[in-house]
């Protein structure tokens, strides 16, 4: 019976993780470590454990660091539900492997969010717990704390660290990793001849390598492919070791690392010389795995751009069978290690060290990075707008910085380079994106000097990385100085100097000079049509960008029209412009039409646009997050409120989630719920929500910006309607003050405050004053927008309430059926709010939503 059980026991299957992602095959040769891994194991939290401190191994490069944490992810899988492998050694890589797991976390994909807001959002998940807690992330190779820690969700799973830097003991509790004990060295080696090999020379051959793992690994791979005695190896080894110290070699590295290695080197080289340059090819790459297909594409590139470099190394790269061949022996040899289902190369960092440096010329070194960098130019996808080619482009991120790519002065690497920044900036790795822009300007001045073209292009994806940083003020500054530049050196219509053009608009709606936005994109809009054509994807995006102008200083007739005309363009369309940029013109068509009024139609076209980009962009991606928030705006105008606020709620927690509370599109999410709250009487939530948000503007956007002085005015209503009129009125008035000096005291954002002012008066008392404010703002409506806009006749309905208050009844009776035939034949709907309110001789509040910029 005690057997049955025994028996059934061991056949139940072991539980596997529901998600185990990029953790590489398990070592069949893996020896040792018990202590370590049990020590390891204990060390741990416990799975229910709130805050479990992460653990770091660390030492010597080659003592088996990262196969110590491999094994530990295979021997213990079944305590969780995720596992993940995030390599970690550049920052660049670990924001792109944390947000490939959003998906399995029901978040939305990189591709829909940005990887940094995707990989944010992972880590959120992941420190809550849902919808797993039972998960084991390892950062393998993570050399700097300060650049990795962010990424590190302290919550109920578990953290592996692998490191050779011991600065992580003054983060996290560390785990010392040495060499092999003399046993486990013995027992590696009997592992790995698969031979008979006697205690004494296993004991011998171990001592002559330090008991390193690595060069256990060589010294066993070389012998077993070649059949070489023990006794035949240490003689090569001494041999080797005596040339290394005759020569000052091996400095920094372990000697009995460096003899082994030279062994292998000098054994494969009389067998194959071609694998040989094929692994010094691979030294001046990345640490990280090299895809094949880099060497078939880039081998074109490196033949024909080449010059000096060695036609020998083109022509092996360019023969599949030969490189087939080359790569083998490498593998055999232990000298890489080759993955047939991902078609990879991977050499460790010592290897690559040591080839580096068995190059000890100047321009041996130059010659051989150049080599790489040809290949990885030639490799590139292409075009980094292309979401489709991401992929490609992520695989060779990996190998820019430690290739030195930032050295180059060939135009055609330059060109990659600008590529690969771009692809970082369009996929949304802005921190990434914004340190390789700013290390390639630094190194392209100074080889090439300032007003360079190169440094120019440089300089203006610089500034788009800068915007998507929300450093407002910066990109402004570089923008301005960099567009003069660029029209002095490549000329006003060059294809890049519009680009800047382009991105200097932005930048000044960003910084609130609405104005002056206007202006430069009217200019903008001319010469895009008489380069490219009236319906060009650029022309286009300009066309997107004067009629946000124009709905942003007021003229909403003129922005409706022109978005209208976009988005009709934009629609027939056949390349060039993508669902996102359709529905983007279609949401802010759909602004357009309230900002003019019309709050039905506006509401009809945002179900439309917004059903469009649930099904084709899915319901968590920006654009139809932003879709979404306006069509509650439009529902909210129109008096469906119960389905406003829904709308309203679902967008804001969706936004919060994925990009947390201080991004732009959160914060305006977040001011449309205050808004639809207060209008269906929750007072208090309306209130602290609106109160928490306005505090984030000025660190966003500024202290001046009109959306951080129109959102006050938001504020100002609730003090207002909770009784605190007296705070409202202090509000409003230096809010209008301030938007008199950034916009004009005639703006659409400036007459709002004053018809809230107005109001805050009239609930002080002061009905006289109310009565100035109000006949003043009245005044100016009608000459911006007529008097049957909206916002004229909340206007109107308002100041015959004052006109009454202050004994002027037949002036105010006169004004109050005037307004309400006007809201009789306007195309706004009998239910709607405001309409309800002015029949009912209630004050009507002039609420503000920030559009995008």
């Amino acid at each position: 019976m005690v057997a049955e059980l025994s028996h059934a026991a061991h056949a139940i299957p072991e539980r596997l993780p529901e998600i185990w992602e990029k953790v590489p095959p398990r070592n069949r040769n893996f020896t040792g470590r018990e202590e370590l891994l049990t020590k390891l194991r204990r060390g741990m939290s416990t799975v229910t454990a709130v805050v479990p401190q992460p653990q770091a191994l660390q030492g010597l490069g080659g003592v088996g660091k990262t196969h110590l944490a491999i094994e530990y992810a295979w021997r213990y899988r079944s305590h969780y539900d995720l596992v993940w492998w995030i390599p970690a050694d550049q920052r660049v890589l670990v924001p792109s492997a944390l947000a490939t797991m959003a998906p399995h976390l029901g978040l939305p994909s990189a591709a829909t969010t940005g990887v940094e807001e995707a990989a944010e959002a992972v880590r959120r998940a992941l420190q809550s717990g849902e919808p797993y807690r039972r998960w084991l992330l390892i950062f393998d190779n993570a050399e700097d704390p300060a650049k990795i820690e962010e990424f590190i969700p302290l919550g109920p799973g578990h953290v592996l660290i692998t490191s050779r830097n011991p600065d992580w003991e003054n983060h996290f509790e560390t785990l010392q990793v040495d060499v092999f004990e003399r046993e486990e060295s013995m027992e590696f080696l009997r592992k790995r001849l698969r031979r008979e090999i006697s205690d004494e020379d296993a004991s011998r051959l171990a001592e002559k390598l330090g008991d390193l793992p690595l060069a256990l690994e060589q010294a066993g791979a070389l012998q077993y492919e070649t059949g070489m005695s023990v006794d035949e190896y240490i003689e090569q080894l001494d041999e080797q070791a005596g040339r290394l110290l005759g020569a000052n070699r091996a400095q920094g590295y372990p000697l009995s690392m460096t003899a082994a290695w030279r062994v292998s080197v000098s054994m494969l080289e009389d067998r194959l010389p071609e694998a040989i340059r094929v692994l010094r090819c691979c030294a001046f790459f990345g640490p990280e795995p090299i895809p094949r297909d880099v060497f078939r594409r880039g081998s074109r590139t490196l033949a024909r751009h080449g010059g000096d470099t060695d036609p020998q190394l083109s022509a092996i790269l360019a023969d599949p069978i030969l490189l087939t061949k080359a790569l083998s022996e490498l593998r055999r040899f232990a000298l890489a290690r080759i993955e047939p289902e991902t078609r990879t190369i991977q050499v460790h960092r010592l290897v690559q060290a040591l080839l580096r440096d068995d190059l000890p010329a100047p321009e041996q070194q130059a010659r051989a990075r150049r080599e790489v960098h040809l290949l990885l130019a030639g490799a590139g996808p292409g075009d980094p707008d292309d979401s489709a080619k991401w992929r490609q482009f992520e695989e060779l991120v990996g190998h820019v910085a430690p290739s030195g790519l930032a050295e180059t002065t060939d135009p055609v690497v330059r060109r990659f380079a600008l590529n690969i920044v771009r692809y970082l900036y369009q996929a949304g790795n802005y921190q990434s994106a914004l340190s390789f822009a700013e290390d390639f300007i630094a190194r392209w001045t100074a080889a090439s000097g300032p007003r360079h073209p190169d440094v120019l292009i440089a300089r203006r994806h610089l500034g788009n990385i800068l915007r998507g940083l929300g450093r407002y003020a910066e990109d402004y500054e570089l923008g301005r100085t960099n567009l003069e530049e660029m029209r002095e050196v490549l000329g006003p219509e060059h294809p890049e100097t519009l680009s800047a053009t382009n991105g200097f608009g932005a930048a000044l709606r960003a910084r609130g000079e609405f104005l002056r936005a206007r202006e430069l994109d009217e200019q903008s809009r001319e010469v895009h049509e008489r380069v490219f054509g009236e319906t060009h994807p650029s022309t286009l995006r300009v066309m997107n960008n004067l009629a946000i102008d124009y709905g942003l200083t007021s003229d909403y007739t003129r922005a409706r029209e022109l978005h209208l005309e976009t988005y009709q363009e934009q629609s027939d369309a056949t390349q060039g412009v993508s669902k996102a940029s359709l529905l983007s013109s279609w949401q802010n068509l759909s602004r357009a039409v309230r900002l003019c009024g019309d709050y039905t139609e506006a509401r009809d076209i945002g179900e439309e646009a917004h059903a469009y980009g649930v099904l084709e962009l899915g319901p968590d991606h920006p654009t139809t997050l932003l879709t979404a928030k306006d069509l509650s705006i439009a529902k909210r105008r129109s008096g469906d409120l119960t389905e406003a606020l829904e709308l309203a709620r679902d967008t804001h927690a969706r936004l919060q989630r994925i990009f947390g509370d201080e991004h732009p599109d959160t914060m305006a999410a977040a001011v449309n719920l205050s808004n639809a709250l207060r209008v269906t009487g929750e007072l208090g939530e309306a209130f602290a929500l609106a109160e928490q948000t306005v505090e984030l503007y000025p660190g966003v956007y500024g202290e001046d910006h009109p959306y951080t002085q129109a959102c006050r005015s938001n504020v100002a209503i609730l003090h207002r309607l909770r009784g605190d009129a007296e705070k409202a009125r202090d509000i409003d008035e230096k809010a209008l003050e301030r938007l008199a000096a950034k916009v004009s005291r005639t703006h659409n954002y400036s007459l709002a405050c004053a018809v809230n002012l107005a109001s805050d008066l009239a609930a002080l008392g002061e009905h006289a004053r109310a009565r100035e404010v109000g006949e003043d703002a009245l005044e100016r409506l009608h000459r911006l927008f007529g008097e049957n806009h909206y916002l004229s006749l909340l206007c109107a309905a308002n100041l015959s309430l004052d006109l009454r208050a202050v004994g002027a009844d037949k002036e105010a009776e006169r004004l109050r059926a005037e307004t309400l035939e006007r809201y009789a034949h306007s195309p706004l709907a009998s239910v709607q709010p405001d309409i309800l309110a002015a029949v009912a001789g209630v004050r009507i509040d002039s609420d503000f939503d920030p559009p995008p910029i």
